[in-house]
């Protein structure tokens, strides 16, 4: 292993067996079966990459992709069915809540016991403590049992632990979602301190501006494979195809830009039919649906189709914060319907309604409907919310027989992923213009 090379992950794999019943394990490891009992699942399926001494390496990739696994092999904490992982330098890795952490002990307590289980003596840790409490700050609930601790308070003294060790590869999994903005600000200077030391850092996150920002380069994992690896934006915009399904189809993203240049001349609300649209499949099939959407309305009017587009217009889930994006809505309508009103709602996972707009806010004049009439609605605008999961709701209400009707809602139809290497503190970013004389 060359004395540049901090990891050197070579064709590892870890399978594990899936048994139908608990009986099955039990006759095979008693040796009364001949044949298979089991099925082999590959959590990795033959990866290999290497991270160099002082890199920053993030590994991105769907739930069930493969990444925390290779993180716990890479620090021991699993052994892979095939290949090896040669490691050059002292790790200390945060991979998960809890990890490491005796319930029972004080918050103190376990600072010495994962001190010493990273090979440090009492004397050592004691030099470190008082930077460790510190960067921790959870007052005197560092002398209470952990079991008492919030997430946030775990996670802050687990971090702080791995960060404050002086180890010379640090690995990270998903522990910064738990923190708060502050905590996880200070981490990240953290970070820029360790990248100027020369440290080496591994870490897996879906924070998708985070790993642009933040690293070197990227590895890409799908289905427990690696599908590729490379610069960070590179890799995220090849992530945002798989999360679409995309990935391995270049000619779908090509017709699916060709059916967004369609659907924007369109827009403007002129009624087409059914047989004049050039879409063979619906746009929506290559978003992340939610399965548990909430749906009403008497579909007088029903919206058939939707898509999000981002500003080269592939449909996609993963929008940037600046860029332009849109909206899109295929309605059809089963009855006459005078002033129909066309909105889109932007949600926080709480439900909390952060934007949104319709057809009337915008003084967007709409025809009357005949009953068989298909409408294209396109909102176009520029991304202004921070970094996080958002939730996108469609409606189509308006007027019927002079009364205020519900056509049909779709709330929480899908998700909007939006990422930046710019931070702002709270919802939305006001694009600040800032002079210092």
């Amino acid at each position: 292993m060359a004395e540049d090379i901090a990891i050197s992950v070579n064709d590892v794999s870890k399978m594990y067996k899936l048994y139908d019943n608990p009986m099955d394990r039990l006759k095979e490891s008693l040796g009364l079966s001949k044949k298979k009992k089991y099925k082999e699942h590959f959590a990795l399926d033959h990866v290999s990459f290497q991270v160099n001494k002082g890199e920053t390496v993030g590994i991105i990739g769907t739930n069930g992709s493969g990444k925390s696994t290779i993180l716990k092999i890479i620090t021991g904490v699993l052994s892979p069915t095939g290949g090896n992982v040669t490691v050059n330098g002292r790790i200390s890795a945060l991979l998960e809540l809890g990890a490491g952490f005796n319930m029972e002990y004080s918050g103190i307590e376990n600072v010495y016991l994962n001190g010493s289980m990273i090979g440090f003596s009492r004397e050592e840790i004691d030099a470190k403590l008082q930077s460790i409490l510190d960067f921790a700050d959870i007052g005197d609930f560092v002398y209470q049992p952990v079991k008492t601790y919030s997430s946030g308070m775990f996670v802050r003294l687990a971090f702080a632990v791995a960060i404050n060790i002086d180890p010379e590869i640090l690995i990270v999994d998903e522990a910064l979602s738990v923190g708060d903005v502050f905590f996880q600000a200070k981490c990240y200077r953290k970070f820029e301190e360790f990248k100027k030391m020369g440290k080496t850092i591994l870490f897996v996150s879906h924070d998708l501006s985070s790993i642009g920002k933040y690293c070197d380069r990227v590895v890409l994992l799908n289905k427990g494979r690696k599908l590729a690896e490379g610069d960070a934006k590179e890799m995220v915009n090849l992530y945002r195809r798989v999360l679409v399904n995309q990935y391995d189809e270049p000619e779908d993203t090509q017709e699916n830009q060709k059916a967004g240049e369609t659907a924007d001349s369109a827009v403007e609300a002129e009624s087409v039919s059914d047989s004049g649209s050039t879409a063979e499949t619906c746009m929506k099939d290559s978003l992340n649906l939610n399965p548990q959407l909430l749906e009403y309305g008497s579909k007088l009017g029903e919206i058939q189709d939707f898509a999000i587009r981002d500003d080269s217009g592939m449909i996609t889930n993963v929008i940037e914060k600046g860029k332009t994006f849109s909206v899109e809505m295929k309605v059809s309508f089963q009855a006459d319907v005078n002033d129909p009103i066309f909105a889109f709602t932007l949600k926080d996972l709480k439900g909390t309604e952060i934007t949104g707009t319709n057809t009337m806010y915008e003084h967007t004049p709409v025809k009357p409907q005949k009953a068989g009439d298909v409408r294209h609605i396109t909102f176009t605008q520029v991304m202004p919310l921070e970094a996080g999961e958002y939730m996108l709701c469609l409606g189509c209400t308006g007027y019927k027989d002079g009364d205020f009707t519900v056509f049909h809602r779709l709330y929480d139809v899908c998700n909007l992923t939006v990422i930046t290497d710019k931070k702002a503190v709270g919802y939305f970013d006001m694009f600040s213009r800032v002079s210092v004389e």
